[in-house]
């Protein structure tokens, strides 16, 4: 029951993600060990989101319950749709 209320609640941030970013978004999911899934959402804005999940399986789940998420790997046209602005690099830098 909590696993359902997870995906749910992740869904729910997916679909806000598109409708805040723009359709067709693309969803990269990430196995994180342990930790389980990332779900990393490219808006066709160039924005960058994410959501965590317990496991692979759910976060592939979260990505076809999402209209207008479409699933993609970090090739070349996923990476270039990125658009990661000065203030997201400086903290990723630690600073």
């Amino acid at each position: 029951m909590a696993e359902d209320k997870k995906i749910g609640a992740a869904v729910k941030t997916a679909e806000a993600f598109v409708a805040a970013h723009g359709k067709p978004a693309r969803a990269v999911v990430e196995n994180i060990g342990r930790a389980g899934a990332r779900v990393v959402l490219v808006g066709d804005d160039g924005a960058m989101g994410d959501v965590i999940l317990p496991t692979v399986e759910e976060a592939e789940a979260v990505v076809a319950a999402v209209a207008d998420l479409e699933a993609h790997e970090w090739d070349r046209e996923t990476t270039a749709a990125l658009k990661i602005g000065p203030a997201h690099r400086r903290k990723m830098a630690g600073r």
